[in-house]
């Protein structure tokens, strides 16, 4: 069984795909996603002076526009369309690897680029797959990968889902899960286990893992190495799925323009047969991409900066920032901040002030330096463990 549950790594062995056919690239994100603003907040912590521009447009937004900033309603989007998002990660299959593609797009709580991409491409097979965002305890969701549901319900299990979002009770989300498990062809994966995404503190959130599993855990199919997250956090997570006896897979998270760093390798031929791969055989070879060996704070920064730049060439309402980022006007309904701007509809001095500063964190001579003060050298051994698990 030891050689069906593998970790590789393309810089460390530049043959690992070769006995495989198919790459599988699970968990990326499109500009049918809503994304919280804490990345702001999170920057915040790193850098004092984004927190004081923060409050600066916090002030003007009160006097000059009347809104009181309200994060819990704003959101924004990533800058890919699903058929750009779908291509990135294609791409990276076939000309990095030479093997065929499976893509697995899951945004936030809704199943839109799946459909969408039903209509425009003739891939193979397009598995209609979410990221669920399940509220548990009073202060915290977990994110789970719901991959490859039934064609014709689909939008039954989204209502099923959003339901459950208004009104979440611990046996009524067992029993969806249990319903979920009953579906033969369904991959439910709990995306990035260990990050403790609500700040809820480490022991706190750990405990509510051990209770998620204790009354869940027969029907999560695999825990998830994350692309985005930390070799620490990844090592936790391999020593959750070790003490549990369960499957590791793949999960990207991309949610900019670095395609996924790992994907899953596999002999499958359709996404449908994937799944039996990793749920009635057990098999999983889990590959990290070179991508994943760049300093984690660089790669976070990178992730930012694809979320603010313009992008001059892509479709309408997805160019410019202050198309892809949402508030609630003075009525109350949620509009890009595009047109929430006064005047000549341009954003503020100040914000553009702020966004042209972390643009110029990423210029070649600061990203540079800052990619070098960031080498962990810790996390630059490459490796979660031994590569069997």
């Amino acid at each position: 069984m030891a050689g069906l549950r593998r970790i590789s790594y393309l810089w460390k062995d530049a043959d690992s795909a070769r006995e495989h056919s198919t790459g599988v690239s699970l968990h990326s994100h499109t500009n049918q996603s809503k994304e919280t603003l804490d990345f702001l907040a999170n920057f915040g912590n790193d850098y004092s002076w984004v927190c004081k521009v923060i409050a600066l447009a916090e002030a003007r937004a009160r006097e000059a526009y009347q809104i009181s900033i309200n994060y819990a309603a704003s959101y924004w989007t990533p800058p890919l369309t699903p058929r750009l998002a779908f291509d990135l990660e294609t791409r990276q299959i076939e000309e990095t690897l030479d093997l065929m593609p499976l893509v697995s797009i899951t945004d936030h709580d809704n199943i839109n680029a799946p459909m969408l991409l039903r209509t425009v491409t003739a891939a193979r097979h397009i598995p209609v797959s979410v990221e669920w965002s399940v509220p548990f305890g009073s202060d915290q969701s977990f994110h789970l990968g719901v991959h490859n549901l039934p064609s014709d319900t689909g939008a039954d299990w989204m209502r099923t889902f959003e339901e459950f979002t208004a009104n979440p009770s611990e046996p009524r989300l067992t029993e969806i899960l249990a319903a979920l498990h009953a579906l033969p062809n369904v991959l439910i994966v709990f995306n990035h286990p260990m990050w403790d995404l609500y700040i809820i503190g480490k022991e706190k959130h750990r405990q509510r893992v051990h209770d998620f599993m204790a009354a869940n855990g027969e029907f999560i199919h695999a825990l998830e190495l994350n692309g985005l997250r930390s070799w620490e956090e990844n090592r936790e997570t391999k020593q959750m799925a070790k003490a549990r006896n369960m499957l590791l897979i793949s999960g990207g998270d991309r949610h900019g323009l670095e395609p996924n760093a790992n994907v899953n390798l596999s002999s499958a031929a359709s996404f449908t047969e994937f799944v039996h791969e990793i749920r009635y055989e057990g098999r999983s070879h889990v590959l990290f991409m070179p991508q994943y060996a760049e300093p984690w704070k660089h790669r976070i920064l990178q992730s930012t900066l694809d979320a603010i730049r313009n992008y001059p060439d892509f479709p309408q309402g997805s160019r410019r920032w202050d198309e892809r980022v949402y508030h609630p006007d003075s009525t109350g309904s949620v509009r890009p901040l595009s047109e929430l701007w006064p005047g000549d509809g341009r954003a503020p001095w100040y914000l553009n002030g702020v966004i042209e500063a972390v643009k110029m964190m990423g210029s070649k001579p600061v990203s540079g330096s800052l990619r070098i003060a960031w080498n962990e050298s810790h996390e630059l051994r490459f490796a979660l463990g031994e590569e069997a698990f």
